[in-house]
């Protein structure tokens, strides 16, 4: 029997609405209220589909001629979104994380989408679940791969990943100040019985780390450093963000919830590359008419509600990121 797991999507409305409401802006008491009905036309992606919290509510805003296409790593995840494409013929499930959004699309004859919604990292049901070994608070297996069909665990990453490589990635992807000591410590630990469980992990960790920062595990950097690793999430972000501008039609919209620092300033130093004039253009003795339009305009971001971080504690570092297409032609 497959164990069930609550999910409660963080910034649902916001982050919908930012793709189908014209007059959408972050400053907005509505902001986070469900609109009425769009009715829209056209090809969406859900890059993230997780539980499908995000692409139902979407799909309440689409017209019967509308495609949706959603993707995830997760084997859990393509299963229930298996179980909604089964209900509704406007979905199309793909069982690929959201960097191969541009091959999938142009395999299936499309060229431009109208909107794509991103919501990076974990989801609740993976941490929720021991099983998947994301978690430093639950005793299960150290796996950490949202795709548990391909791949390597984090235990086989750590039994053969050099000092060098484990304190880079603890420090680069986790920004941990102790990255030598845990790398170091993980070393030494494997030399007489390697790390098996995600318990294992987070008490060696917990042992190594002099000072703690308040409201924080001394592992929450480390097990989200390895996670990040081991699924590529920096890399094909960047992956994605480089091919939004090419798949979007004018007018199109992106919306992108994200909960780490390194994600969103990716995040944002993307949306406000295309939202400026190109350098070049910038040093030339013309009027403002007589310049081209940027190719993104930043609609602005915005944070959970404090009535959501309430209800859902990890809305807490969420932050929503919105921009538009222009119709300006895409940089080559």
């Amino acid at each position: 029997m497959t164990t069930k797991f609550s999910h409660s999507s963080v910034l649902l409305h916001a982050a919908v609405n930012g793709l189908v409401d014209e007059q959408f802006n972050p400053k907005a008491k509505h902001v986070h209220d469900a609109l009425a009905p769009q009715h829209l036309s056209g090809v969406f992606v859900d890059g993230t589909f997780g539980r499908g919290g995000h692409s139902r509510y979407l799909l309440s805003h689409l017209s019967p001629e509308a495609r949706l296409f959603v993707f995830d790593k997760d084997p859990q995840a393509i299963a229930v979104a298996q179980e909604l494409a089964a209900q509704d013929s406007r979905v199309t499930v793909v069982h690929e994380g959201f960097a191969q959004m541009p091959q999938v699309l142009a395999d299936n004859g499309i060229g431009h989408v109208r909107g794509i919604m991103l919501d990076l990292g974990v989801s609740s049901p993976q941490i929720d679940d021991a099983t998947r070994g994301f978690s430093f608070m639950r005793d299960g297996p150290l796996d950490m791969r949202m795709d548990t069909s391909r791949g390597m665990t984090a235990a086989e990453w750590l039994a053969q990943a050099s000092i060098d490589d484990m304190k880079g990635v603890i420090k680069d992807y986790g920004e941990e100040r102790y990255a030598f000591q845990i790398a170091k410590a993980i070393a030494n630990r494997r030399q007489s019985q390697p790390l098996r469980t995600t318990l294992e992990l987070a008490e060696l960790v917990a042992n190594t780390v002099r000072q703690r920062e308040k409201g924080q595990h001394p592992a929450t950097r480390t097990f989200q450093a390895i996670r990040i690793y081991l699924n590529q999430e920096l890399s094909q972000l960047a992956s994605t963000l480089s091919s939004v501008l090419g798949l979007l039609q004018a007018g199109g919209r992106l919306s992108v919830i994200s909960f780490h620092s390194l994600e969103d300033r990716m995040v944002k130093q993307a949306i406000a590359a295309a939202s400026k004039l190109d350098a070049e253009l910038a040093r030339l003795p013309l009027r403002q008419d007589q310049l081209p339009p940027p190719q993104l305009l930043n609609l602005g971001k915005l944070k959970a509600s404090a009535q959501e971080v309430s209800d859902n504690p990890r809305a807490r570092s969420a932050t929503l990121r919105v921009a538009q297409r222009t119709t300006a032609e895409v940089s080559q």
